[in-house]
């Protein structure tokens, strides 16, 4: 037999940490108020809008911040800890800031082995970071991903939420020079068009404003109808 395995418990996990300015700035802060308060009133109880709350403020500085945690806090009567349990347990609220498009290839089982390693690989040397990291200029925010529930289409590359299906190393660098130098890209399904991860974030807060101009049903004289 194998000896036993001891695991040591006696040494805390490291402290929950985020960093930026606080508060926000009155004029921000006033902003941030006044699109909050049609989002928890959607809720009978208020604390049940911490996670749109979440995705508001992370569209406001492309991470959750310290400013963020307390605003939620203070606009939901809930504790900075009490946030924070729920920030950190979710891999789409971020703590470290984000470019303008967030690239995930997903590196899961079928898509590792249908190329998707092959594929994190060239976009970190392609893009000079690694998993975690941002471009020079902004622009391209690169992790690993595990699952983006789309197996039947790996390997799979998300940007911003949006799926880009059947990825080759040469496709997504393709992908990935476009998004920098700010051309349009289609996703595969879904949307016909790319928002930037902060519009993107908003949309998940059901913050007012985006959300209207993205349900906005167009006219045009050839159709004469809706589309």
């Amino acid at each position: 037999m194998s000896d036993p395995v001891f695991f040591n418990t006696s040494r805390p996990n490291p402290p929950v940490e985020f960093t930026g300015e606080t508060p926000y700035p009155a004029e921000v802060a006033a902003a941030l108020q006044a699109d909050a308060a049609p989002i928890i009133a959607r809720y009978p109880q208020s604390r049940s809008a911490l996670l749109p709350l979440l995705h508001l403020v992370q569209a406001q500085d492309g991470y959750l911040t310290r400013a963020g945690i307390e605003f939620c806090a203070d606009a939901l009567d809930l504790t900075p800890a009490q946030v924070t349990s729920v920030a950190t347990f979710y891999s789409m609220y971020r703590r470290e800031p984000t470019g303008e498009h967030l690239v995930g290839v997903c590196t899961t089982t079928l898509c590792a082995v249908l190329g998707g390693d092959a594929i994190l690989a060239r976009l970190c040397d392609h893009l000079g970071v690694a998993p975690g990291q941002t471009t020079d200029d902004g622009a391209l925010t690169l992790q690993s991903v595990e699952c983006n529930a789309a197996c039947d289409f790996g390997p799979v590359v998300m940007v911003n939420w949006e799926f880009f299906d059947d990825q080759t190393p040469d496709t997504a660098a393709a992908l990935a020079d476009d998004l920098r130098a700010g051309r349009p890209v289609r996703p595969t399904r879904g949307a016909e068009s790319l928002c930037t991860f902060r519009q993107v974030e908003r949309l998940l807060a059901g913050a007012p404003g985006l959300v209207e101009q993205a349900q906005r049903v167009e006219t045009t004289p050839e159709q004469g109808g809706e589309r």
